[in-house]
């Protein structure tokens, strides 16, 4: 498993802490900052799904004109860490 963290830009949060399997499913999605109960959410439905997926499904998603958003921020750092895999 390997652990990865993402420094946001354009958002409440701030940072993005996850891990992908041999598989590349995530596991221990969790922010720093940003809407609390709406990320701890985040991290429950996407806990074990394919990061490609979850990367796709959530990608352009905007938070009030902002061009970004802590969903778009992660599918960012999905798109990083497969990259860099």
């Amino acid at each position: 498993m390997n652990n990865y963290t993402y420094r946001t830009s354009g958002t409440c949060s701030q940072l993005i802490h996850f891990n992908l399997d041999e598989s590349g499913k995530l596991h221990d999605l969790s922010f720093y900052g940003g809407c609390d109960g709406n990320l701890k959410a985040l991290g429950l439905l996407l806990e074990g799904t394919d990061a490609r997926e979850a990367a796709d499904r959530l990608r352009g998603n905007d938070c009030g004109g902002r061009g970004t958003s802590c969903a778009d921020q992660l599918a960012r750092a999905i798109d990083q860490a497969l990259d860099n895999a």
